[in-house]
């Protein structure tokens, strides 16, 4: 069952707002009625939909007499002196119509959607084989990103076009191409009327009808139906008809994958954080008994600044059940996901399967933990985090992995550590960089080459580009000018570390 607080949460993304109450929040939600009476009794049940309430006070009156624990309201909110104890009053944007707010509660609260196991909604390809019927042709769904969600077993007008979409579950490029030279999805984006485009043998088309499902103002998802003319009559008033049967589906497919992203998202969570329960717990998300890795992303995208980690989230938990691999949360700005993978090749391979179905202006940046047991997972997300920092800061073109990394980073460790404290003014580096600034010699440069060559006065030539003889006459310069302490090992070390901090 579903609890009120999830219920007010998912509800919250579809534009109901809460406006007071003082219902326990993690009551159970069994039930949804209608302000409705039969045989002189008022019909109860725990979820009150309002339909008609001309104010907040009528609908608070109607949810007491149905023993509600919660009421939705297109009422304004309660007024200072309105007792709402006992009842949460949500208001629902207006521009969504009450039949299809209701399907999002009826699927949330009767449908039992808030499951561990990340069961999904199943019927879709049954809806696009009844719709293929309807209007004569094969049919394909595709969600608002033109990823294709079900098609339709019927094979009517299908052409070359459409099995290469559901091969690739999106359109292939030149075929994206011909439907934006048609000024097809500037279309859908701006209307509800079907729009059809004619066949291009070019691309194995043999033609399209082309219709948004839409509720209210947002764009769900569309529908695609082979056929060589535009749908009249009949067949146009079915392909109406099963969009607006469609958007109330992905509605409700979309509550249930909201709801379930958020129980997900609360276990993956508590196995990040504590290694109390989590076997059982790591159990309930189906993820196996093998090694596992943490992979943490963030994302960047100049136009849509704070809807980037929303994506990578979304696609992240795309799928249902045992269908995806990974588990995933979503916390202080950034995506967690637990992979089952042994190398980190797999989780590299992963994020770059994810990068793929982003938007091209989205930049994704990930760091990869070590190998883990699920008891290790919380000393793993400070491993993905580490490495999503070295990332970020050298801007490396793979994610890179824990235990691949690990004299970067400990070279990072070592480079913030010498930076919290005042670096000194005194000493063989800092002599030597002043030198440098005075005379315009290259003594630091040289020195920090021949710390990473070991010595070698031929690698170290080779790496400065200039004449072995010239490194000698350096490292004799420098030796005159500051004690350098080369045989002291220690003294080695820590030059190599204080230049490192001055790159």
């Amino acid at each position: 069952m579903i609890t009120l607080d999830r219920l007010i949460n998912v509800l919250g993304g579809y534009g109901a707002r809460w406006q007071g109450g003082s219902a326990e929040r993690q009551t159970e939600l069994r039930s949804v009625v209608l302000p409705e009476a039969v045989d002189g009794r008022t019909v109860s049940g725990d979820v009150l939909l309002a339909i008609g309430a001309a104010s907040s006070a009528e609908a608070l009156e109607w949810a007491r007499a149905a023993r509600a624990a919660v009421v939705l309201t297109r009422g304004g909110g309660p007024a200072p002196e309105l007792d709402t104890a006992g009842v949460a009053v949500l208001v629902v944007d207006s521009a969504l119509p009450w039949s299809e707010f209701a399907a999002i509660v009826y699927g949330l609260v009767m449908e039992g959607r808030e499951t561990e196991s990340g069961r999904g909604p199943t019927d879709l390809f049954a809806l696009a084989d009844s719709l293929a019927g309807a209007v004569g042709g094969a049919v394909v769904i595709e969600d608002r990103a033109s990823q294709v969600l079900a098609f339709s077993r019927g094979q009517q007008d299908a052409d070359p076009a459409r099995a290469a979409t559901i091969l690739s579950r999106q359109a292939p490029p030149e075929l994206r191409a011909v439907f934006d030279r048609h000024g097809v999805f500037t279309h859908l984006g701006a209307s509800d009327e079907p729009v059809f485009v004619p066949g291009d043998d070019s691309v194995g088309l043999t033609g399209r009808m082309v219709v948004a499902a839409r509720a209210g103002r947002e764009l769900l998802g569309s529908i695609w139906v082979a056929s060589p003319v535009p749908l009249t009559g009949t067949r146009g008033q079915a392909l109406a008809d099963g969009a607006h049967t469609v958007a109330l589906h992905l509605l409700r497919s979309r509550a249930s994958a909201d709801l379930e992203r958020q129980v997900e998202s609360d276990l993956v969570l508590r196995l990040l954080e504590s290694a109390a329960d989590a076997e059982p717990v790591a159990s309930r998300l189906g993820l196996p008994p093998a090694a596992l890795r943490v992979v943490a992303l963030r994302a960047r995208d100049d136009a849509n600044p704070h809807s980037a980690l929303l994506q990578i989230f979304e696609r992240a938990t795309a799928g249902f059940g045992w269908s995806r691999p990974s588990r995933s949360a979503l916390a202080d700005g950034t995506v967690y996901t637990v992979l089952a993978a042994e190398a980190a090749a797999v989780a590299r391979d992963w994020v770059g399967a994810l990068v793929t179905t982003l938007p091209g202006p989205l930049t994704v940046r990930a760091g990869i933990s070590a190998p883990a047991t699920v008891t290790e997972l919380s000393v793993a997300r400070t491993e993905a985090d580490e490495c999503l920092a070295l990332q970020e800061s050298t801007g490396v073109a793979e994610p890179p992995a824990y235990d691949e990394s690990w004299d970067d980073l400990l070279l990072r460790r070592l480079k913030t550590a010498a930076r919290s404290g005042r670096t000194p003014h005194r000493g063989a580096v800092a002599e030597l960089r002043d030198h440098d600034r005075q005379h315009g010699t290259a003594y630091v440069e040289t020195l920090r080459a021949w710390l990473h060559e070991s010595g070698d006065p031929g690698r170290t030539a080779a790496r400065l580009g200039v004449h072995e003889n010239t490194v000698r006459y350096r490292m004799k310069r420098m030796a005159e000018l500051t004690d350098l302490h080369l045989d002291d090992a220690n003294k080695r070390f820590a030059m190599t570390i204080e230049l490192a901090v001055l790159d």
